[in-house]
């Protein structure tokens, strides 16, 4: 009988959040900091949930009251929290989500678990864009990232984005617009919080800052 790899969680909490002008882990969503939010997210479902940071966050209060897994390569955007999870535990799947997806929710974190397929390289979300996997609220497999460790180790893209869309990927249909958004800017997260409730001034997670 062939074991099934067991899922950790993963919340990538490493930018430099350049847009916002802020640090967006630390940054309040219904009162509360949208690290703490994604990590307990992840928490209700799985039990080894780690963060993922730059070496030079470390010692950030915000930070270090969770499991950290410090960057292993450079210059590779949220390819490098995902690739050094990997290089953490290599026989692990890792459901991976940003911090800065405040309107994530618990129901979205357990249809992708549910969902999930050993089978594949990856289970994730479809964008509500264009239909393509949202790589940042992603179940990936642990061979997956080993092949796509080695792209990048040989030069190749980081993104994840693209990797996704060569890789066989247990599409979900998507959750709905504007639920898998980050919030980039200070005036989008005051758009989600707005009293409308609109989310629609935030973006794709097409790069994790």
């Amino acid at each position: 009988m062939v074991s099934v790899p067991p899922v950790k969680g993963l919340v990538l909490a490493g930018g430099q959040s350049v847009r916002m002008a802020n640090d967006k882990a630390a940054m309040l969503f219904m009162g509360r900091p949208m690290l703490s939010r994604a990590v307990e997210l992840l928490q209700a479902e799985l039990e080894d949930v780690r963060v993922s940071v730059r070496s030079d966050q470390a010692d950030d209060a915000v930070r270090n009251c969770y499991e950290l897994i410090e960057d292993q390569l450079e210059d590779a955007g949220p390819a490098a929290g995902i690739l050094s999870a990997h290089l953490a535990r290599r026989d692990s799947a890792w459901l991976v989500i940003a911090c800065d997806m405040p309107l994530l929710n618990a129901a979205m974190i357990g249809e992708l678990l549910a969902a999930r397929d050993a089978g594949f390289d990856a289970t994730a979300w479809a964008s509500a864009d264009d239909g393509t996997p949202e790589p940042l609220c992603t179940i990936y497999e642990p061979g997956t990232l080993a092949a796509f460790l080695a792209q990048v180790r040989s030069g190749g893209s980081p993104a994840p984005r693209a990797w996704l869309a060569n890789a066989r990927v247990r599409l979900l249909d998507s959750p709905g617009p504007d639920l898998l958004n980050s919030a980039n800017t200070q005036a989008e997260l005051e758009r989600m919080t707005g009293d409308s409730g609109s989310p629609s001034g935030a973006t794709r997670q097409d790069e994790h800052e």
